[in-house]
C-alpha cells in the first residue's frame, strides 16, 4: 500500500510517521489486496485555545474511495480513533462486495455493449479540450468521474466518504441527484422536479 502522510502546521516527525504507519497497516491486514494508496492529513488547530489534533484518511479501495476523519486533544489517540473507523468502514465495504459478488449477475449483451459505449477511450482524460482556469478565490473544485448508480449504492459510498451528503447519477433515470444524512436520523434524497 502507497501511504502519503502530510503534516498540516505541524511537523511529521519520525515517531509520529512510524505510528501512523502501524496503526493503518494494521487497521487494513485483512483487507491488503483492497486497498492500493491511503493519503494521510495530520493537523494541529491554530487557535490555541481549542487544543485540537485532526487526522484525515481517504483511502482508495479498487476504484472507492473510503474517508474518515477523527479530531481529539492527542494526535495519538485520534490516529487510534481514524484507525478504529477505518477498519470498520473496510470490513463493510468488504461485506458488500461479498454479498454483491454471491448474487446471481444477469445482464444481456445489449446491456454491456450500452455500458462500454459510455465508457471514455482507453487513455482519455476528465478534461480533454478544456483549457485550464484559476477558480474565483474560495472555491474548491473536485473533478472525479461519476458512474450510474442505485440509491442503495449511493447510500453505501455515502457511509465510506463519512460526509454528510453525496452526490451521484442515478442507474434508472441519469439524473445527478443528491443523498444526504437528515439530522434526525435515516437519509433524503434531493432530485430535480421533471
Amino acid at each position: 500500500m502507497k501511504l502519503l502522510i502530510h503534516g498540516r502546521n505541524l511537523d511529521v516527525t519520525p515517531a509520529i510517521r512510524e505510528y501512523t504507519e502501524t496503526k493503518l497497516t494494521r487497521a487494513i491486514t485483512n483487507h491488503e489486496g483492497l486497498v492500493k494508496e491511503a493519503d494521510v492529513h495530520l493537523s494541529v488547530a491554530r487557535n490555541p485555545s481549542v487544543p485540537q489534533q485532526i487526522v484525515e484518511v481517504t483511502m482508495y479501495a479498487n476504484g472507492t474511495v473510503i474517508r474518515a476523519q477523527e479530531k481529539s486533544e492527542n494526535l495519538y489517540a485520534s490516529i487510534d480513533l481514524v484507525a478504529s473507523k477505518l477498519t470498520r468502514q473496510l470490513n463493510r465495504y468488504k461485506e458488500r462486495l461479498l454479498d454483491s459478488q454471491q448474487g446471481p449477475v444477469h445482464r444481456s449483451a445489449r446491456d454491456e455493449e450500452l455500458g462500454a459505449a459510455s465508457l471514455p477511450p482507453p487513455g482519455a482524460s476528465l478534461t480533454d479540450g478544456l483549457q485550464p482556469e484559476l477558480p474565483s478565490p474560495g472555491v474548491r473544485r473536485k473533478y472525479f468521474d461519476m458512474p450510474a448508480m442505485s440509491l442503495d449504492d449511493a447510500l453505501h459510498q455515502l457511509e465510506l466518504i463519512d460526509h454528510d451528503f453525496y452526490v451521484f447519477r442515478d442507474k434508472e433515470t441519469n439524473q445527478l441527484q443528491v443523498a444526504y444524512r437528515r439530522n434526525h436520523g435515516g437519509f433524503g434524497v434531493i432530485q430535480a422536479k421533471a
